[in-house]
């Protein structure tokens, strides 16, 4: 017989970042499984930066569950090159928002972290009990901070003021929707944006930063989405246990595998370089799974098959103009 569900399908569900490739799959998921008062706001309307804008939206909307996938994301070259601002962001939007839920009442929030809150030489695979037990990769330390300061903060309200916030911590992710500019976008959208230009121009060669050896773990955004309505749904964290859960697949890659993949499923056959000048980050970054799949939630999307998905998506929004050129 199955349990009650945590969450109400008449329940007004803030959905905060839901633009964004996390929140759009969410939301669809939501959507798809007959939830109806589902609350998204688009930016020129709130900005989470803004706390009275924030609270104003609180006071007028009252949701009763809400999740925050809203956050200023990029790699390692936009991470590099802008910490104060992958600081303050993160921190004023999961802030303004957290407090807001907790001062509003709100019956259950979620807060998505990322696995970049371990320290860089964490032991294999990372228990969230990992957190705070070394130093942080020193390339996204400011987006780290901020997401730990997140988890911080709900646990805090968790235990002084029993506030049902629970948070999760995806690994590496990737999908339809993904941030395809050179500038700031992860590995994957990176790489599929590279080797489909380097094949459509003909290029002998195409570079790439590092040297190729770290190991990443990469979970399909919708994996995730599934998640985050199974955790809300039926997820209670007990007395004595950590308020939050990783979120990945348990199975890692080599970045020159992952690069070499991508290649060949673009069909891209010429020479691939590697500048190692360029930072590799933390050497292995893979996730122990066993306390959500312990839940009853595990991956369904394998990584060939959705990278495969991925680049076909990066086409036809490249055909359609939706991604600039």
């Amino acid at each position: 017989m199955k349990s009650k569900s945590l969450i109400s399908k008449t329940d007004k569900i803030f959905i905060a970042g839901h633009n964004g490739m996390v929140g759009r799959s969410i939301l669809n998921r939501f959507k798809n499984s007959d939830y109806k008062n589902l609350l998204t706001v688009e930016k020129k309307c709130l900005d989470l930066t803004n706390q009275i804008g924030v609270q104003n939206w609180f006071n007028l909307n009252k949701p009763d569950v809400v999740i925050i996938a809203a956050a200023k994301v990029g790699g390692i070259k936009a991470n590099n090159s802008y910490p104060v601002q992958f600081l303050l962001d993160n921190l004023k939007i999961q802030n303004n928002i957290i407090e807001n839920a907790w001062k509003s009442n709100v019956k259950r929030l979620m807060f998505l972290g990322s696995s970049c809150i371990y320290p860089k030489f964490a032991n294999q695979p990372i228990s969230e009990s990992s957190l705070l037990t070394g130093s942080l990769e020193t390339t996204n330390e400011a987006y780290a901070l901020a997401k730990i300061t997140g988890i911080k903060l709900c646990m805090a309200l968790r235990k002084q003021y029993s506030f049902d916030c629970v948070s999760l911590m995806p690994t590496n992710l990737y999908g339809p929707g993904d941030n395809y500019n050179p500038d700031n976008s992860h590995v994957i959208p990176a790489l599929i944006q590279r080797f489909y230009e380097a094949k459509v121009k003909k290029k002998n060669e195409v570079i790439c930063w590092g040297s190729g050896s770290p190991y990443r773990e990469f979970l399909h955004v919708d994996d995730l989405a599934n998640a985050c309505l199974h955790i809300l749904e039926s997820w209670s964290p007990k007395e004595n246990q950590l308020p939050f859960l990783n979120v990945g697949t348990g199975k890692d890659i080599t970045i020159k595998d992952l690069t070499q993949l991508i290649a060949d499923l673009i069909g891209y056959r010429g020479i691939i370089k590697w500048n190692t000048d360029q930072p590799d980050g933390t050497p292995k970054k893979l996730l122990d799974i066993k306390r959500i799949k312990s839940t009853g939630w595990n991956y369904q999307i394998e990584l060939k098959d959705g990278i495969k998905s991925t680049i076909m998506n990066y086409i036809e929004n490249l055909n359609s103009g939706q991604i600039r050129k």
